[in-house]
């Protein structure tokens, strides 16, 4: 799934303009005098590397989004891509982290090392209940982990989000899917409802987990008819709260229509109100 030189940095362009209005409910742009990291703390958990964009003043409770992937999107976060969702969580007093164990695709070994980095974090202080944001297969990893921790996350928010794995994960990324789940692909096809997270939304039904997803409706790498729309229509037939804001005509691109939605910011301050 990697993107195209010419597209990020013709993203990267348009979005120094735009970012220069920094996203937030009410907020104005970030002042010189608020400065914010530019580069995240970094921790070891079992061998692998914890990112963490501590929001300069905390609200109540250090509340924190987990964003996944962690892998060049969270580790660049002043560049393009991530950097006006940072600067509006930042003024508002919500960090930002991640746990970057590359290439995984939601399989209960690797929930189980995501687990140890939340443990880190609500030691480190921060609040029990994390709002999680994937981007792409960071949906997988992120909605994975929520429906086996239903009771440990505030709120969800998918940015084109991989949300079934019989869509991407075994058309597109077959190897590093049958890697993570360490089985044959008949062995998790056999016992694809026990791990799709589209088959496992009772928990996070139960606790009341509100979701965001915004997609585009002409995605072809992660369809949105395959993947939004069937999360859409089971939380919805369950009576949870999700919202979905599809972008017609885009796909699975950097856009500021994806990486500068209000909506989303709204969301995720909604949640802070609540908390």
């Amino acid at each position: 799934m990697k993107q195209n030189l010419m597209t990020r940095r013709a993203f990267a362009r348009s979005s120094m303009a735009l970012t220069a209005l920094v996203l937030s409910a009410g907020t104005q742009s970030l002042t010189a005098q608020e400065v914010l990291p530019k580069n995240a703390e970094t921790f070891d958990v079992g061998g692998n590397k914890a990112l963490v964009y501590a929001a300069p003043e905390p609200a109540a409770g250090k509340p924190w989004v987990w964003y996944a992937p962690t892998l060049q999107s969270l580790q660049n976060i002043n560049a393009a891509d991530m950097k006006a969702y940072y600067e509006a969580f930042a003024k508002a007093g919500i960090s930002i982290a991640g746990f970057d164990l590359g290439e995984v695709r939601g399989s209960p070994a690797s929930s189980a090392k995501f687990k140890l980095f939340y443990d880190a974090m609500v030691k480190r202080g921060y609040s029990p209940k994390p709002i999680l944001l994937g981007q792409s297969r960071g949906g997988l990893m992120t909605l994975a982990w929520a429906f086996r921790n239903p009771d440990k996350v505030k709120a969800w928010v998918g940015i084109y989000p991989v949300c079934n794995l019989a869509s991407w994960p075994l058309k597109n990324s077959k190897a590093e899917t049958l890697a993570d789940f360490a089985m044959t692909e008949p062995d998790l096809v056999a016992k694809l409802a026990e791990f799709n997270p589209i088959d496992n939304l009772q928990g996070l039904l139960a606790n009341k987990v509100p979701m965001f997803v915004v997609h585009g409706d002409n995605d072809v790498v992660v369809p949105y008819d395959l993947n939004s729309k069937i999360l859409k229509e089971r939380y919805e037939a369950g009576g949870g709260s999700i919202q979905v804001k599809i972008i017609p005509g885009k796909g699975h691109q950097f856009d500021p229509e994806f990486f500068a939605c209000q909506e989303l910011v709204d969301f995720v301050l909604k949640q802070l109100k609540s908390q």
